[in-house]
């Protein structure tokens, strides 16, 4: 949620007009982005996941809104709001642009997403800047979840062997021949997490359509022919920043050192690969790793914070 401060009484902007589509043309889909590109250069991260960018194209998704926020036709606000998990309410991601905060634009898209969310609302607030803070105060959301960046520098990378339980062997991803296995285990492994959890072969399909995939920096870990764990590492090339990306076990698998052994091998394949930083995303409140990832060197880097509605 990157916008502009709000007041309890923002004047009506004449020329405002806000869309409700399922599915945005070539054109709208790359003004969106156009938008973005320039609220992240202003902003210094994006407002837009990864995954609402991807959904940005390809058609129509079940359960996918995109609000667009004109002013005399002219593309200065976005929302995507997506309905699709059976149990959390909506959530959904906003931006204005730079050149035209100040207004009540971020006021008028949380508005319209209360409105067609049925006023059952999650919304990300990456960086957690103070404009965001002040306008899910206006809207009446309240802090839900706090999602840790974390860094950690791989030009001193020391880590010892990875030690893999016994019987267990790692290879690199296969695409086409690892898909079914690998969305199997990611959804049992992530079972408790409404995004990474509930990933399907064409969210799959787009990332590996996607400049940066490299399935040389995806590690499968299998126990006989059984998957039972991955690391799946990803280069930022522009901003030479490696990502612990995902990194899965098999619930039947955990606690047994896998994952730390999956994670050192990802490190050691972004070190190698000459770039000086490796970042990941954890939530706060999942103590246990965020030690395990202090423990390799990782530190706090930035927060994304996640607000919703009281009901």
């Amino acid at each position: 949620m990157t916008t502009d401060p709000a007041t309890a009484a923002e004047p009506a902007v004449p020329g405002r007009r806000i869309d409700t589509l399922s599915a945005l043309t070539a054109e709208q889909s790359a003004a969106v982005l156009a938008l973005l590109t320039d609220a992240a250069r202003a902003d210094g991260q994006q407002a837009v996941s990864e995954q609402g960018r991807l959904q940005l194209r390809g058609g129509e998704r079940d359960g996918v809104r995109h609000l667009l926020l004109t002013v005399d036709e002219d593309l200065v606000g976005y929302a995507q709001l997506e309905d699709t998990d059976p149990i959390e309410a909506p959530a959904a991601e906003l931006v204005v642009h730079p050149a035209h905060r100040g207004h009540g634009h971020g006021r008028a898209l949380g508005t319209a997403l209360l409105a067609a969310s049925g006023k059952r609302l999650r919304v990300w607030a990456h960086g957690g800047h103070s404009a965001a803070r002040h306008l899910a105060q206006v809207l009446g959301l309240t802090l839900f979840r706090e999602l840790r960046q974390m860094r950690r520098s791989l030009t001193d990378l020391e880590l010892p062997d990875p030690e893999l339980p016994a019987g267990v062997r790692i290879r690199t991803f296969v695409p086409g021949q690892d898909d079914a296995a690998w969305l199997a285990v990611n959804a049992a492994a992530f079972a408790h997490h409404p995004e990474q959890g509930s990933l399907t072969q064409r969210d799959l399909d787009d990332r590996k359509a996607e400049p940066w995939f490299d399935p040389a920096g995806f590690f499968l870990a299998f126990e006989n022919d059984e998957l039972v764990g991955f690391h799946w590492t990803k280069v930022h090339a522009q901003e030479r920043l490696g990502e612990v990306y995902v990194v899965g076990v098999a619930p039947g698998n955990q606690g047994g050192g896998l994952g730390k052994a999956l994670t050192t091998t990802g490190l050691r394949h972004l070190a190698a690969a000459g770039l000086p930083t490796a970042m990941l995303y954890v939530d706060a409140d999942n103590k246990a790793a965020v030690r395990v990832y202090e423990r390799l060197g990782f530190a706090t880097y930035e927060t994304d914070l996640m607000y919703r509605t009281e009901s």
